[in-house]
């Protein structure tokens, strides 16, 4: 984890994520959060993380997300040097059977 990143608001800010219990509450909670196109973005770096572990090549994940090449090299960044964030989401995905 980058200690650069670490403050007192974002701690506050992931405990309150999650506190939330269901999939309406995160929608009702992210639409006062953010803005419609910031959470799209996040949602397709999250879809581009996902079919990128699956194998899919960058330029049919461009036809599939329309994530520009650079947006689906910086998630590959993450995914092959970053902190695990994604794996681990997808690992307990994969448990629950979602």
């Amino acid at each position: 984890m980058n200690s650069k990143l670490i403050s007192k608001d974002k701690d506050e800010l992931f405990k309150a994520i999650l506190k939330l219990k269901s999939v309406e509450e995160c929608y009702n909670f992210f639409e006062d959060l953010c803005t419609i196109r910031e959470l799209e973005s996040m949602a397709q770096r999250f879809h581009v993380a996902k079919l990128l572990t699956e194998g899919m090549v960058y330029s049919k994940i461009v036809e599939e997300t329309g994530a520009s090449t650079a947006t689906i090299s910086r998630v590959n960044r993450s995914l092959q040097g970053g902190n695990d964030g994604y794996t681990v989401v997808f690992e307990r995905a994969d448990k629950d059977g979602e």
